[in-house]
């Protein structure tokens, strides 16, 4: 096992109602700046019962974050929050409205423009507080310091590490409204995170393995009964809360991770905007083909642990266990090849110069470079 530390001071809050708690977590007297996305939360309660809560607040909005969220659109809630003297922050909405509060949070207490901020994270000295109701599950960001942004000028997204937030309120029953296909996109996006701390190399540590492969059978085991009903509420909170722990630092103790997918998958993003859960489902596959002999101990774990396959070869197991992955992508009605999105040879080469340029070297054995990444984007169509 290798050395690590561990802290986590967010303050989970769970279930039913519980929207109306904001209150006791908020002091009085604080000037308050709600971030938002579009009007989803308009129209499935959510919005009214935050207003509802916040009652005697000085509170002042900021609308339009997108999915993805652009540091052009962040930089007009951080002129927004100086503008207002705003100390408290709280982002309602998907882990794109809390990513972009991440930056915004930070970007109020710097002079310079905020896209300097995420190309350097040593220049974050401070931020406002913030905290969060998260009304769809998937980036892990409730719970944690990261977050991605992109720069719709450049075509570049990049991850940004900020501070973490004061709380969070998780209540299940505002998830029914989200379309099929973002709920399947976020299963995807929870079980990749969970790959990328996972699937690595064996005999680091056996306790971290079961809960990650715990998370994986939880995701597969739910997800068919969600594409029934995803107002169930028994299965929406496991699968909220699935995405939480997928990405909260827990399942990250003492061992490698790998995180090269989701650096591919945030280009194809930037390059295309495509939906960052697919995007994932269309790398990961792929990853684990080209990488299968580097990664060959870890899949074969995986696929007898996680899939039940105990039948063939070493190398037949390995391809088993693949397809299972992908089949499970196509499962959730996902796209699983760049074809499917006319994605060619042209995004190929512009991904892998970007790495070249950058020096990129990702993975659990730093070895993913623009020319492995080239690999897998192949391996992919």
């Amino acid at each position: 096992m290798y050395n690590f530390e561990f802290q986590n001071p967010t303050k989970l809050i769970f279930g039913k109602g519980t929207i109306a708690r904001i209150k006791d977590e908020i002091p009085a007297g604080t000037k308050l700046m709600l971030t938002f996305g579009g009007g989803s939360v308009k129209k499935n309660g959510v919005y009214e019962q935050v207003i509802d809560a916040l009652k005697g607040y000085d509170v002042v909005e900021f609308w339009g974050i997108e999915p993805n969220p652009k540091v052009e659109t962040l930089r007009k809630a951080i002129e927004l929050g100086k503008r207002e003297n705003v100390d408290f922050i709280l982002a309602v909405g998907g882990g794109s409205t809390l990513d972009g509060t991440k930056l915004i949070a930070c970007g109020i207490k710097y002079d310079g423009d905020a896209w300097e901020l995420v190309l350097d994270n040593s220049l974050v000295k401070s931020g406002v507080q913030f905290a969060s109701v998260m009304t769809m599950p998937a980036t892990g960001s409730e719970m944690n310091s990261g977050a991605v942004i992109s720069n719709l000028a450049t075509k570049e997204k990049f991850a940004f590490y900020s501070y973490y937030p004061k709380f969070s309120i998780l209540d299940p029953e505002v998830t029914y409204s989200i379309p099929e296909y973002q709920v399947s996109c976020g299963i995807a996006d929870t079980f990749v995170h969970v790959m990328e701390q996972y699937l690595t190399t064996t005999g680091i540590n056996s306790l971290m393995d079961r809960w990650a492969e715990g998370l994986l059978m939880n995701l597969i085991d739910i997800a068919p009964g969600i594409a029934e009903d995803h107002k169930n509420y028994d299965l929406m909170s496991q699968y909220m809360l699935s995405a939480t722990m997928g990405l909260n630092g827990f399942i990250a103790m003492g061992v490698p991770q790998d995180w090269a997918t989701h650096m591919i998958g945030h280009e194809l993003t930037a390059l295309h905007g495509v939906t960052h859960g697919e995007s994932l489902a269309i790398v990961l596959p792929a990853t684990m083909t080209v990488l299968s002999e580097q990664k060959k101990l870890k899949i074969l774990q995986y696929g007898e642990r996680v899939w039940g396959i105990t039948e063939g070869s070493e190398s037949e197991r390995i391809t088993k266990a693949i397809e299972k992955t992908e089949q499970f992508f196509r499962l959730l009605g996902l796209k699983t090849r760049l074809h499917e999105l006319n994605i060619g040879e042209e995004t190929i080469a512009e991904i892998e110069r970007r790495f070249n340029e950058r020096g990129v070297k990702l993975g659990e054995c730093k070895n993913v470079t623009g020319t492995v990444a080239r690999a897998i984007l192949e391996c992919a169509l």
